[in-house]
């Protein structure tokens, strides 16, 4: 009968997930990452879009078209070429869409459903992770709760990237590691399939991110930690396995490190060889550099202290802190903060407890410790080496089942304690321990809605906000220009392109080809934009103004120009084209200048 309830329970938040992650799925535009996942995954590249010249809007999203020609051949040469990824997900990506075949309409909700699965796959994943750490149902069922209903994992698997799988497979090297910590604690062997397991499930992580690498050095720090906490007493052993030891803690401490020695021997031979494709990468550095610090403001200083701390957060509570209605943002500020003042001092103190219990010590010591260890490096990387991970709050996923882990330990705590009260300011809030819980799992599904309903972890590029002020501005022919060094430019216009496509009202027509037209090589503008990307990899701005000035000069008028993170600078007097007098909106990832061209 408990088992059933059990398994009941583990359903009923695997269900929750599910809704969470697949709700509003296909809603959100699509950003530049995203369009790499698209492009590469369906086997195609970004190399066959035309640059310094003006092409239309069917040669800016060909890449978008499925080819059931398209093998993982064309997967893996695309992406080693001009991408800086390892190529598992793609490939698993690639195999997904064959499944289905993604049409225009289904591409999106296909390219997003198979990191939502993935996401949802974690909740049992898990659970039985922390029931196993902490020998606990209560505690595997908290986790298990928290993960369902955290918005920053909504917000992960909502998105066509890697980032689930690379949980999925935190948690499973995770179960190795903890398995043997307990073998280590219990003065036993950990068996060689455990070897084998850790060293595979390390590998098949580092082929599907490098920052894998993050999670393999924290585990090492933590595993450190176990061993001097274990060999100075502080994690005793029972007297009846002290007895089978005793007369052998020479062999049992040389076979212990032999295998710990074979798993690290395994994991790095299998990261060397992605040593090689990452080093011959000539896109790494461009694509990488916008999490480069180099001016060592003070801004840079501090400013990854409060982005750590925006990523922390979004673990257990988001409310529409990005909604358009200021009042609401408000609302959700005060809400927030007031909810943190009660539910830090409850879920710390869990911890705290759960430190000193006996059973659950083992268990929060393994993932207290890797927590640590993670932010540690998270930091060593930004302050040391400057490069700032915090920037991007998806990279905390190394982590991120710690930190569920542990939330779930302190969640069983407050289930168990009768009444429960915070410490911070004298709230006079007193409640019972298990409605502690249900509200802190009720903050987190109404925090999963405000993610799916695209009111918190808003894309940073918003071309749903920009094409509706370009249709209203422009009522002629129009360009639309940026400078381009790699595919991420590419991807930029592609989010204004497919959302120009999606957002199609009757009065604009189907995409039509370029015409040339008289000697002049004049084009004739149809109803949908044309675009230019120019080659700005030489950064020579006089060639790019030149590639801008020539594309316009074959294009008829009246025309409007929009400059769209243009990189260089711009002088379209001989081009007869006046700058908007009017303040337009400003929109989150798209800097933009418009010129009227008589």
């Amino acid at each position: 009968m408990l088992r059933k309830k059990q398994l009941l329970l583990l359903l009923l938040w695997t269900a929750i997930a599910l809704m969470l992650r697949f709700a509003n799925l296909d809603s959100k535009p699509l950003w530049t990452d995203e369009f790499s996942t698209l492009v590469f995954s369906l086997g195609n590249s970004f190399r066959g879009v035309p640059i310094d010249r003006a092409i239309d809007l069917s040669t800016l999203l060909e890449p978008l078209q499925w080819s059931p020609d398209a093998d993982t051949t064309d997967v893996l040469r695309n992406l080693l070429l001009e991408s800086n990824h390892p190529p598992v997900y793609f490939i698993l990506a690639h195999w997904w869409m064959r499944l289905f075949g993604p049409s225009g309409d289904s591409l999106v909700w296909i390219a997003r459903s198979l990191p939502a699965l993935l996401g949802v796959i974690s909740v049992p994943a898990i659970y039985f992770l922390g029931k196993f750490a902490f020998n606990s149902s209560l505690v595997g069922q908290c986790a298990a709760a928290m993960m369902a209903v955290s918005p920053y994992g909504i917000y992960l698997a909502q998105e066509a990237r890697h980032y689930t799988l690379g949980i999925l497979l935190v948690i499973a090297s995770l179960f190795c590691f903890t398995l043997a910590a307990k073998q280590v604690k219990h003065r036993d062997f950990f068996p060689v399939w455990t070897v084998i397991l850790w060293v595979f499930f390390n590998c098949f992580g580092l082929a599907v991110h490098y920052f894998f690498t993050l999670t393999l050095c924290a585990e090492a720090i933590a595993l450190i930690a176990v061993l001097s906490q274990h060999f100075n007493g502080k994690l005793p052993i029972s007297n009846s396995e002290f007895e089978a030891n005793k007369n052998q803690p020479n062999i049992w401490q040389s076979q212990i490190l032999w295998r710990l020695l074979a798993v690290a021997i395994g994991t790095v031979a299998g990261g060397l060889v992605w040593l090689p494709v990452f080093f011959s990468n000539k896109y790494g550095r461009e694509l990488t550099n916008w999490i480069v610090s180099s001016d060592n403001s003070w801004l840079d200083w501090i400013s990854p202290i409060f982005q750590a701390v925006a990523g922390w957060i979004t673990v257990i509570s988001l409310l529409p802190v990005e909604s358009p209605n200021l009042p609401v943002v408000i609302v959700s500020i005060i809400a927030m903060t007031i909810y943190f003042i009660w539910a830090l001092p409850l879920l710390i103190g869990g911890i705290k407890t759960s430190l000193k219990t006996e059973d659950n010590r083992l268990g929060t010591v393994i993932f207290g410790g890797f927590v640590l260890a993670a932010i540690l490096l998270f930091f060593s990387f930004t302050y040391i080496l400057g490069i700032d991970l915090t920037r991007g709050a998806r990279y905390n996923f190394v982590y991120f089942p710690g930190i569920i882990l542990l939330l779930g330990s302190a969640l069983a705590v407050i289930f168990n304690t009768p009444t429960v009260k915070s410490q911070w300011f004298n709230l006079p809030i007193k409640i019972a321990g298990k409605k502690a819980v249900l509200l802190i799992l009720l903050m987190g599904f109404i925090s999963g809605v405000t993610v799916n309903s695209n009111l918190g972890y808003r894309k940073y590029y918003k071309p749903d906000l920009l094409v509706p002020i370009i249709r209203e501005v422009s009522k002629v022919p129009l360009l639309i220009a940026t400078t381009q060094k790699t595919h991420v430019e590419i991807g930029e216009l592609m989010g204004i392109g497919w959302e120009w496509e999606s957002s199609a009202t009757d009065s604009v027509t189907d995409v039509t080809d370029v015409t040339e037209v008289s000697q002049k090589e004049e084009v004739q503008l149809s109803d949908s934009p044309l675009f230019l990307l120019a080659n700005h990899q030489r950064k020579t701005p006089e060639l790019v103004a030149a590639t801008l000035d020539k594309t316009l000069s074959k294009l008829q008028r009246p025309l409007d120009l929009w400059l769209v993170n243009f990189a260089a600078p711009v002088n379209l007097e001989s081009q007869k084209c006046q700058i908007e007098s009017r303040d337009l909106p400003s929109v989150d990832g798209y800097e933009y200048q418009v010129y009227h061209c008589s």
